[in-house]
């Protein structure tokens, strides 16, 4: 069985590498520059006379000799299995340029859909090549290995890795072809899509997880106990929602967890507490984000630092639950515990003014706040329910109780609470 397992992964691993290489050679066609990763390969190509696919073997086992570089003594020797993945890759390539000679791109419009379409099938061959869990091309195993010697996000470093190869390729193109060749606007677009695609792979096409992974035992999760009751308090920044939520807990004499969670899950993921604290709640920009964690769509042994945290915090917001009564502010716990029973759902907000006059008189906060500054968290606190639960973070729907705290004494909405939930 797992003979069959492992032969059926490395069959799904030389299709992926396979359909990599026909889109690297439909976005040759295109004429609108090829992905970060070919430009340098396609550049030399047009100056001496080697084929695509052989600089791009040679460039990339310049690649791998700097993961050794990088890597030193942390170099294994499982990671030449890099090698042979090199060489079938860039003759797939060549492979794949000789079955395309046929296309002929006449105007802009045609070069934009080979380009769209190059990224489409560049994408796929990427999510086969992943969910094989084989290797990875040196690329990739360049940037793994700089996030792992300079204590880097993988994100980063593989952004640096890519622009750093549009950067050569580029230089390399002015000086000795005296123009700007292979890397253009199609060149920032492959950058940008094939990791989405890629991601969007993986969620539409999850039974080929299923298809390829050898029967491994399931870990196990504590079931959530049917007789804890847990509120969980979900907050407008400066509304009081942690006031609400301490003095409830104290009522009803059951744990109260808020910033005592960073601590928790300190211990639990490896991160500090100060990153988590300046981290986890918080998602700015969600598209700058996407862009960003598209970047990991690229290998299975890494995920960003969000999802990781995320997935931490709601291990150990599952775990409590199942342990005690409590009362859980923040951290989309409502989301979280959606399935458990006793699970009673709060939304504090408050009007601008008195969220304005809490932060000042309550948080130590002297300078005055402005109305961009309360927007500002609520957007992050949105983004950040919206691309771990895919919910409206402001939906009422999503709650059992929302309060106007600006309109309500805490030790009311705190009585309102407890009779509701008794109610249940």
């Amino acid at each position: 069985m797992l003979r069959n397992k492992l032969l059926i992964r490395i069959i799904t691993f030389g299709i992926g590498l396979f359909v990599m290489a026909f889109g690297v050679a439909l976005s040759v066609k295109a004429d609108l520059g090829v992905s970060p990763i070919s430009c340098i390969p396609y550049v030399y190509s047009l100056k001496i006379p080697f084929t695509l696919g052989q600089l791009t073997i040679v460039f990339n086992l310049f690649l791998m000799v700097l993961q050794m570089a990088v890597l030193r003594k942390n170099y294994r020797v499982l990671q030449l299995i890099q090698l042979p993945v090199v060489f079938a890759f860039g003759m797939f390539i060549d492979l794949a340029m000789n079955m395309v000679t046929f296309i002929s791109v006449s105007n802009y419009a045609w070069k934009v859909f080979w380009c769209l379409l190059s990224c489409v099938i560049l994408a796929f061959g990427v999510f086969l090549e992943v969910k094989a869990k084989i290797t990875y091309l040196p690329g990739e195993g360049l940037a793994m290995a700089i996030a792992e010697t300079f204590k880097k996000e993988f994100g980063k470093a593989k952004i640096g890795v890519d622009s750093a190869m549009v950067v050569v390729g580029i230089v390399s193109s002015f000086l000795f072809l005296n123009q700007l060749l292979g890397i253009r606007e199609g060149t920032v677009v492959a950058a940008i899509l094939v990791g989405f695609i890629a991601k969007f792979y993986g969620r539409k096409l999850q039974f080929v997880d299923a298809w390829l992974s050898v029967n491994e035992p399931k870990e196990e999760v504590e079931e959530l106990s049917k007789h804890n009751v847990v509120i969980t308090i979900s907050r407008e920044y400066g509304s009081g929602g942690h006031e609400i939520g301490k003095r409830l807990a104290k009522r009803l004499g059951i744990a109260f967890y808020d910033k005592n969670l960073i601590d928790i899950t300190a211990k639990e993921s490896g991160y500090t507490a100060d990153y988590i604290s300046k981290n986890e709640q918080k998602l700015a920009h969600s598209l700058l984000f996407e862009l960003y964690e598209q970047n990991y769509a690229y290998v299975s042994e890494k995920q960003p630092p969000l999802d990781t945290l995320f997935l931490v915090q709601s291990k150990i917001i599952r775990e409590i639950a199942a342990k005690e009564s409590c009362v859980i502010v923040g951290r989309c716990a409502n989301f979280v515990l959606k399935d458990k029973p006793k699970c009673f759902n709060v939304f504090v907000h408050a009007d601008k003014k008195y969220r304005k006059s809490r932060i000042t008189g309550n948080y130590g906060i002297h300078a005055s706040v402005t109305d961009h500054e309360l927007e500002k968290t609520d957007r992050e606190r949105a983004n950040y329910c919206l691309h771990f639960t895919g919910k409206n973070w402001r939906d009422a729907a999503n709650y059992n109780l929302t309060v106007d705290s600006s309109l309500i004494d805490a030790n009311t909405i705190v009585n309102t609470i407890i009779t509701a939930v008794e109610k249940e």
